[in-house]
């Protein structure tokens, strides 16, 4: 008689059959949240114990009667974090519950925010529904390798004589606007806005007032100009973290379009107004001031943002952009627009004086450079650029002597050609908002300016003679 044998089985296998059955119902289960409690609210800072979030992670704040506040980490200092609201927030009661939510910053992108106004969060603002986008970006982008940018050598037709002739600029360069209050920097914006020949244009509104988010939409823009454009407005009244996400957007939306291949436009207004809400935030959260009121890490935000900006890989499009920086006392040397000269490739910088004596645009071609015209034009035109500068500055030095009549014709060549050609370069560097100059017929009337300039100087050394 046969007896059966039963398989033998290893305790090995049985412990690896459990284990495989225990490691399929981990996996099904979802993430243990720690929920934390707010223990101290200072001005916008709220302070959290018991939870963990990474800086730049998103939290929940729920008060007792249920309201709800969306808010961001922004540091921390032991088990504290330390959080800055995204939107509004009242109704917060200490020990209201802080649950971390995973999740980071990013809004959708795509070809149908072409002509929208969105917020910061990248919300829309106008009445046109909500946005049917597919695709999804970060809001700290990605950095490019400096040796695979391309290098600038396309001028850029902005529309604007001045610029387009004295002050070229180049395709993925990023140049400073320096302005005062009301010296005309945003109807400047708008002639570059509608005039550029770019594919896309975005424009971030900073920290402006509310007021002229309508009428830089409605009046400067215009349905033409918001056709091919990306406004984001966040303005003063926002958070200063919805600020700084104004700018961010904006750049990302960008970068977005500058990686599918389009010329892009950047306009952002203001660098001062972003820079100012990362100040708010720092001394929030205790970072020590350091240069006239502003934390080392402001500094440190500008680049990271104007950096995002110039031209792509090979194959990649490029932005161009343009920041205004505030001129507080319309001191040059302030620190937000001495560090943005630094990091930016030149600035044009617009003067009171010369709006109050009605020329407009009121650029000072003495303080402003592009530092990329040299790669950018032919050494006839460079020259005709730097003959227009000497004359410019040669009248400009002698202003008052000539106002009073004490200059005697004759002293100074050069001065006495700079008063006969004066007003004709006033004509020149003057242009109506609604009136658009191509870049070839920018470089033209530069050529005639200063040809009758020879013309004229010709003659008097004839008559001399004679």
């Amino acid at each position: 008689m046969t007896v059966a044998t039963r398989p033998v089985t290893r305790r090995s296998d049985i412990w690896a059959q459990r284990l495989k059955k225990y490691q399929a119902r981990t996996s099904e289960s979802s993430n243990l949240i720690v929920e934390g409690v707010l223990k101290r609210m200072v001005g916008l800072t709220l302070e959290a114990v018991g939870c963990h979030a990474p800086v730049g992670g998103r939290c929940r704040v729920i008060a007792p009667d249920g309201t709800q506040v969306e808010a961001e980490v922004v540091g921390f200092c032991g088990e504290r974090l330390f959080l800055m609201p995204v939107g509004e927030i009242a109704g917060m009661v200490p020990n209201a519950r802080v649950i971390p939510t995973h999740s980071v910053s990013e809004v959708p992108v795509g070809q149908a925010m072409l002509g929208r106004v969105l917020d910061g969060s990248g919300a829309p603002l106008d009445d046109l529904g909500p946005l049917q986008c597919e695709d999804r970006v970060g809001l700290a982008g990605k950095s490019i390798n400096p040796l695979a940018r391309q290098p600038i050598d396309e001028p850029l037709d902005v529309g604007v004589r001045s610029i387009n002739s004295l002050l070229t600029v180049g395709r993925g360069q990023r140049m400073g606007l320096f302005a005062g209050s009301g010296v005309g920097k945003s109807v400047l914006l708008g002639m570059m806005t509608r005039y550029t020949a770019a594919d896309v244009i975005v424009v971030g509104l900073i920290g402006e007032r509310g007021r002229e988010v309508k009428e830089f939409v409605e009046n400067i823009l215009g349905s033409e100009g918001m056709s091919r454009a990306v406004v984001v407005a966040t303005p003063a009244d926002r958070s200063p973290l919805m600020r700084m996400h104004g700018a961010w957007l904006a750049t990302s939306i960008a970068e977005y379009f500058r990686d599918w291949g389009c010329k892009v436009l950047l306009l952002m207004d203001s660098l001062t107004r972003f820079a100012q809400a990362q100040r708010e935030i720092a001394l929030a959260i205790g970072e020590p001031p350091a240069t006239k009121g502003y934390p080392p890490s402001v500094f440190a935000r500008l680049p990271q943002l104007v950096e995002r900006a110039g031209n792509g890989d090979h194959g990649q499009g490029s932005i161009t952009a343009f920041y205004t920086v505030l001129t507080e006392g319309d001191d040059a040397n302030d620190p937000i627009a001495d560090a943005a000269r630094a990091i930016l490739d030149g600035h044009i910088v617009l003067s009171r004086q010369l709006a109050e004596s009605g020329l407009y645009p009121a650029i000072d071609i003495e303080a402003s450079v592009s530092r990329a015209i040299t790669q950018i034009v032919s050494p006839e035109q460079l020259d005709r650029v730097n003959q227009f500068r000497q004359l410019y500055s040669a009248y400009q030095s002698n202003r008052d002597l000539i106002a009073v009549g004490a200059y005697q014709k004759g002293s100074d060549a050069r001065v006495d050609k700079a008063i006969d050609s004066w007003p004709e370069m006033m004509n020149f560097l003057r242009q109506d908002m609604e009136r658009s100059v191509s870049l070839d017929e920018s470089i033209a009337d530069l050529d005639a300016v200063l040809t009758s300039e020879d013309s004229a100087e010709q003659a008097a050394v004839e008559e001399t003679i004679e």
